[in-house]
């Protein structure tokens, strides 16, 4: 059992393993933009023991009945990924912005204060942006009229790029957070902030997920 987990992909694992892509949070593991790897291709990258990260795959415990987005209709898919990500993260990120300003401004002194986070959370809010707007007025409607994946691999192209580029700028968020890690005497309201923003990191990368390795695959078929 141990060894066909190993060769399964990541994306594959996310889909059919409830608790899975918590813990390919933890391990750090892309199940997103790079989740056609096996894990074993995956945890030999990173330099992580791919039989342990198998052995806590097993030993998840089932989860409550929840919806299998493998096995509903794109007009299902689309409407959870715009109620459950587009709509949310336009709530996120307003409410992220002004507390990463109030610490960056009051912690500035602090040598563990993330310089330039909030400019960089202005970036990501433009750009995603952009982003879900092709999305909700080209690709979208493309795919809910049934128009073959085929005729449209350009604009998916341009969405798998940037959903890379959204990727990379987690990357910078890490990066400009110590991980986002709160300092030990870290303030209320920088708790909230990373707390706040790692929601956002993980909804992010469940949403690009569902994307790239279900809506754009044209992976989906209802039961």
């Amino acid at each position: 059992m141990t060894d066909t987990l190993i060769e399964r992909t990541l994306s594959d694992l996310a889909f059919s393993l409830p608790g899975s892509c918590a813990l390919f949070h933890d391990y750090k593991l892309d199940f997103c933009c790079a989740g056609q790897r096996s894990l074993g291709e995956a945890a030999s990258e990173q330099g992580l023991d791919a039989r342990r990260i198998a052995q806590e795959l097993q030993a998840l415990p089932p989860a409550n009945e929840q919806t299998d987005w493998r096995l509903t209709s794109n007009d299902q898919l689309i409407d959870h990924i715009l109620e459950r990500y587009h709509k949310v993260h336009r709530e996120q990120l307003p409410a992220l912005i002004p507390l990463a300003e109030r610490v960056e401004k009051t912690h500035a002194a602090h040598p563990q204060c993330p310089a330039g986070l909030t400019a960089h959370l202005k970036t990501i809010q433009e750009e995603l942006e952009w982003h879900m707007c092709k999305e909700e007025s080209v690709l979208f409607p493309w795919l809910r009229q049934g128009i073959p994946l085929s005729h449209v691999q350009g604009p998916i192209g341009v969405m798998r790029h940037e959903h890379d580029e959204h990727s990379q700028s987690l990357a910078v968020l890490a990066d400009l957070t110590d991980d986002l890690t709160v300092p030990a005497d870290g303030c209320n309201s920088w708790r909230r902030l990373y707390s706040g923003l790692e929601e956002l990191r993980r909804d992010l990368m469940q949403h690009i997920h569902l994307e790239n390795n279900l809506l754009f695959l044209g992976a989906n078929h209802p039961a």
